[in-house]
């Protein structure tokens, strides 16, 4: 490994809920530095959502992500001039950076509504264990189960 390693940011909490988590998913969520409009999107998706799910938005929000988030996913390993899908466990914070990027990806794929609509479906949809977002989880999992035969080679890399 050459040289440092990278210093994890401190995040502040989002203003509205405190939570760090929702801050993280604002800033994934985020084009163009355009905070205040993201911050706009995802509030406005909460508010929608405890509506419909008849809870606070906030843990509906901590619902889905829990449901989406990957537990085990492939890593492509090279073993003696082969390449092989390794199935390894998924560290928490890359299992939230996942999930916020198959949750934000699911939303923006679908048409014709405002961001703030499709999130709110998208994130509603993944605490029920249903969506797109859900999909791309289990082809994840589907994709390590398929390739457990190559598990033994996980302890040779980092």
């Amino acid at each position: 490994m050459r040289g440092k390693k990278a210093k994890q940011r401190v995040v502040a909490a989002d203003p509205k809920y405190g939570s760090v988590t929702l801050a993280r998913f604002i800033n994934t969520l985020m084009e163009r530095g355009k905070k205040t409009v993201a911050q706009k999107i995802v509030y406005t998706a909460l508010a929608t959502m405890s509506e419909k799910a008849k809870k606070d938005g906030l843990k509906v929000f901590e619902e889905a992500l829990n449901t989406v988030r990957p537990q085990v996913e492939v890593r492509t390993r090279r073993v003696g001039g082969a390449n092989y899908q390794v199935p390894m466990p998924v560290r928490g914070e890359r299992q939230n950076a996942l999930a916020f990027r198959w949750i934000i990806g699911a939303a923006r794929n679908k048409k014709g509504q405002p961001m703030a609509q499709k999130l709110a479906t998208v994130l509603y949809e993944a605490s029920q264990g249903l969506g797109d977002a859900i999909k791309k989880r289990d082809d994840v999992h589907r994709m390590a189960e398929a390739n457990k035969a190559f598990a033994h080679f996980a302890r040779f890399s980092r």
